[in-house]
């Protein structure tokens, strides 16, 4: 099985403005996702909402050491919400169930993720 990695980018603000009944909507979307997935024979194996940006911190390698830094890395109305990891033997059915994501909020992005199995240790 390939394991991919399903990124939600978004716009932060949208969330924040949203009223209890259009969060309970996409939470909804959420779920039908999942139930989807497992119903198609995806596993998820991991994932999780992200807090917002404003609260993350960067780690940068400068000429003397280390740089760290509040706010989001890239300077952008649309930042990475959220992610689930995903373990499929079809890509191309993933990517039909991960339109319920995209049509309920924009894009999504599906990147498999390398593996390192065979790697020398």
């Amino acid at each position: 099985m390939t394991q991919y990695v399903v990124l939600l980018p978004g716009d932060e603000s949208t969330w924040e403005s949203a009223s209890e009944e259009q969060r309970a909507a996409m939470y909804a979307t959420h779920g039908e996702f999942a139930r989807l997935l497992a119903e198609r024979g995806h596993t998820v194996t991991g994932g999780n909402e992200l807090t917002h940006s404003r609260d993350a911190v960067v780690v940068r390698q400068n000429g003397s050491g280390i740089a760290v830094t509040d706010g989001p890395y890239a300077e952008t109305v649309e930042q990475l919400t959220g992610f689930y990891v995903v373990e499929s033997d079809d890509l191309d059915d993933l990517l039909g169930v991960c339109g319920v994501l995209a049509g309920a909020g924009g894009a999504v992005e599906v990147r498999a993720a390398v593996d390192h199995s065979g790697d020398p240790a």
